[in-house]
């Protein structure tokens, strides 16, 4: 099991055009290399757009997506990707069979530039199931050297129990992509690293960063890095560490006791047999 890796997270524009949002993409994807990141993680829609103006809303409702287009971009950051050794993780509008309407993914490309898996958001919300998508099932987990990583999407970060399936299934690291202008969010990001004791990668289209800035939370639910508040793009960059001195408490000790308390045999064990006990109803 590997101790460290780097990782980044990435605040880029998105708009409903596939070729802008792909070019800003390879950009971050370039600068992300030359500092040694191994993971890049991009926001929700990053290459399709999401459906939160008029023109987008249209967009999907009516079919009248550049499907061919969105798929053009994508292989060109999955052969970017591969050139440059590079795994990465960005979100797009997923075309099904018609009449079906599309997934809101992320898909996950390996610095082989091969796409590997791709996850589809399970807690869509009401107009998103009414309008624009259909909803995903499966947790996505994948690894890169030796460290597991969780996928979920926007308003998913107001399902504590994903985040809970997440640490079962031995994520170190969830990474949330959004596009979202609600600050709650960055309390509930932070609320989930410290309770699950994991890294909270968030990233959110840089329209949005007045809200809440992309950044990387540690299994202490501190932020680690974070970009800048604004329209600019940019990159938060954290080595995930499992030895760092000040996550020793996180990931050691309340980490491994909490996961044994989830189980409750602890309390089991424990357990008295005492009519003051069973009896609840006198002082």
């Amino acid at each position: 099991m590997a101790d460290k890796v780097r990782i980044a997270t990435a605040q880029s524009p998105v708009t409903t055009h596939p070729v802008a949002n792909a070019t800003a993409v390879r950009d971050l994807m370039i600068q992300a290399a030359r500092s040694g990141v191994r993971l890049l993680h991009f926001p929700e829609g990053a290459i399709s757009g999401y459906p939160s103006g008029g023109e987008a809303r249209k967009a999907l409702r009516g079919w009248d997506v550049n499907w061919s287009c969105i798929t053009e971009q994508l292989e060109l950051i999955a052969r970017l990707a591969g050139e440059i050794r590079l795994w990465v993780v960005v979100g797009s509008s997923h075309r099904l069979t018609t009449p079906h309407l599309p997934h809101n993914s992320l898909y996950v490309i390996s610095d082989r530039g091969q796409l590997t898996d791709r996850y589809d958001k399970r807690r869509c919300s009401h107009n998103e199931l009414s309008n624009w998508y259909s909803p995903g099932f499966e947790p996505v987990l994948f690894e890169v050297d030796g460290f597991r990583f969780g996928t979920a999407l926007c308003i998913e970060v107001n399902f504590p129990e994903l985040f809970m399936e997440y640490t079962a299934l031995g994520a170190d690291c969830v990474l949330l992509s959004s596009f979202s202008e609600d600050p709650i969010f960055d309390v509930l990001a932070r609320s989930h690293a410290a309770t699950q004791n994991c890294w909270v990668s968030v990233s959110v289209p840089a329209q949005c960063s007045s809200a809440m800035p992309s950044g990387i939370v540690g299994p202490h639910g501190y932020w680690l890095d974070r970009c800048a508040v604004g329209d600019a793009q940019g990159l938060a960059c954290v080595d995930l560490d499992r030895t760092q001195p000040g996550l020793e408490f996180a990931l050691k000790k309340a980490g491994p006791w909490r996961q044994s308390a989830r189980t409750g045999e602890i309390y089991r064990a424990r357990r008295v047999h005492d009519a003051r006990s069973a009896d609840r109803t006198h002082f």
